[in-house]
């Protein structure tokens, strides 16, 4: 039984990974790594600043690339996940320009 399972479980993964490899699949593999190396990137940032640091670049980027993936797919997992996610991005971007500014004006004073 336990071998019947294994062997059910490769099947499923050489029909995901292998027999549907298509460049979408690839997308999606490339779009995924780009917003989980935020994560990495996130640590050893903060490691160095001795503060937490945000990497949005990376979590834009992944996070739009993997929009772009659920759009084709048509999953709306992806979909909603994603574009809530990316909302959330840009309105942090749109706070540290706002901050940005308000510190120039500060110090040209």
């Amino acid at each position: 039984m336990l071998i019947q399972y294994g062997q059910a479980l490769n099947n499923y993964f050489y029909d995901i990974f292998v027999a549907k490899f298509d460049f979408w699949l690839a997308f999606g593999l490339i779009a995924q790594l780009a917003f989980a190396a935020r994560f990495l990137v996130q640590w050893i940032a903060s490691e160095r600043a001795g503060k937490s640091v945000v990497p949005l670049a990376f979590s834009i980027c992944g996070g739009l690339l993997t929009l772009i993936y659920g759009l084709v797919k048509r999953e709306p997992v992806i979909i909603i996940g994603q574009l809530v996610s990316n909302i959330i991005y840009v309105r942090n971007l749109m706070l540290i320009f706002k901050n940005h500014a308000k510190e120039s004006e500060t110090l040209d004073r």
